[in-house]
C-alpha cells in the first residue's frame, strides 16, 4: 500500500478538469464563543452560521495535488486559495483542479488552476496550485500588488506596512494532529506515521497553525480587533515537508492593509525556518479580515 492511499478517487471531465470526491468538512472550532466559528456570533454578523476554517478546506486538496504533481508536491509544492463563500458544519463541497498544460514529470515548475464548489453551486474558494520554485504569479500574489490605499482604517490604524516581527519558536504538535485527524476529510496515512523523508508530514491546516503563531507579534493581543476570519491563504513548501513534533522558528512581515464595506484586512507573509541549519522550510501568505460590525470603532 502506498503511504498516500486513502478512500480517494478522482474523476476527469471535459477540458481536463479533475474532481475529487464530495466531502462534508466539519466546523472544528464551533465551541469558540465569540468567534466567527460560533453560530450565534456568525449569524449576528450576517452569516448563515459558524464557518468552517479555510485551512480545513485546504485539507481536501493534497490527494488531488499529489495525483497531478507527484510526491514532490510535499517538498516544493504550493496551494493558493482566495475564499469567496463561507460554509457551515457538514455542508457538501467538492474540490477541482485543471490538468496542467505542462507535464509535471518533465518540467520543474508547473502551475494549475484549482477551486472548491459548494453543492448549491457557490464557489467556496478559487486559486492555484504549483510545484517547483516559489510561484511569483500564484493566485494571491497579484492580489496583494493591487490592494487599494485605505481611506478609513479604525481597527488597524496602528499597523505599519513593512513591519517585521521577531522570530518565535513554533511547531505542529501531535496532539493537534490527533484532533485534526478526527475531522480531516482526506486523512492521508502520511499524517500519522514515518514518511520517506524521515517523519510524519504535517497536513496543510497544521502548517497554517504553526505559521499563524506569529500573529501575536504582528497584532498585539492587548489590543482589541473584533471578530476575525481568514480571507485567503497560501502555503508554499520551500524545502519541505513540514513535520509533526519538530521545532521550527517563524517570522512575519506585514505586506498591506486596506478595507471593504464590511471589513478591514491585512496581508502578511510568514516564513518557517529550521532553528539549527537556518534553512527556510515553508512560507505562507495570509489575508486576515476583521468584521467592522464586531468592533466598537464602527458602531
Amino acid at each position: 500500500m502506498n503511504a498516500n492511499d486513502s478512500p480517494f478517487a478522482v474523476t476527469e471531465g471535459e477540458q481536463g478538469v479533475i474532481a475529487g470526491p464530495i466531502r462534508e468538512p466539519r466546523n472544528l472550532e464551533q465551541e469558540l464563543k465569540g468567534s466567527i466559528h460560533d453560530d450565534a456570533t456568525a449569524v449576528k454578523l450576517g452569516l448563515r452560521g459558524g464557518t468552517v476554517a479555510g485551512s480545513l478546506h485546504m485539507e481536501q486538496f493534497p490527494p488531488l495535488l499529489t495525483h497531478l504533481f507527484g510526491r514532490r508536491w510535499w517538498q516544493t509544492g504550493g496551494l493558493s486559495l482566495y475564499f469567496r463563500y463561507a460554509t457551515t458544519d457538514r455542508e457538501k463541497v467538492q474540490c477541482f483542479a485543471r490538468r496542467p498544460e505542462a507535464d509535471p514529470a518533465a518540467h520543474d515548475d508547473v502551475r494549475t488552476e484549482v477551486w472548491i464548489d459548494h453543492e448549491n453551486g457557490n464557489r467556496v474558494a478559487e486559486g492555484s496550485a504549483s510545484v517547483g520554485k516559489p510561484d511569483a504569479a500564484s493566485a494571491l500574489r497579484p492580489r496583494i500588488r493591487q490592494v487599494p490605499a485605505p481611506k478609513d482604517l479604525r481597527i488597524l490604524s496602528h499597523l505599519e506596512i513593512g513591519r517585521e516581527s521577531a522570530s518565535i519558536p513554533t511547531r505542529a504538535t501531535r496532539e493537534r494532529l490527533e484532533t485534526r485527524l478526527s475531522v480531516i476529510v482526506e486523512p492521508l496515512l502520511d499524517y500519522g506515521r514515518e514518511s520517506e523523508w524521515g517523519g510524519p508530514i504535517a497536513p496543510p491546516s497544521l502548517v497554517v497553525d504553526a505559521m499563524t503563531k506569529v500573529q501575536q507579534e504582528l497584532l498585539p493581543p492587548e489590543r482589541k480587533y473584533g471578530v476575525g476570519l481568514w480571507g485567503a491563504i497560501e502555503i508554499q513548501h520551500l524545502k519541505g515537508p513540514v513535520f509533526i513534533e519538530r521545532d521550527y522558528q517563524v517570522r512575519a512581515r506585514i505586506l498591506a492593509a486596506s478595507e471593504t464595506p464590511k471589513t478591514e484586512y491585512i496581508w502578511y507573509e510568514s516564513t518557517l525556518s529550521d532553528p539549527d541549519g537556518g534553512d527556510d522550510i515553508a512560507a505562507m501568505l495570509m489575508m486576515l479580515r476583521f468584521m467592522k460590525a464586531s468592533h466598537p470603532a464602527w458602531q
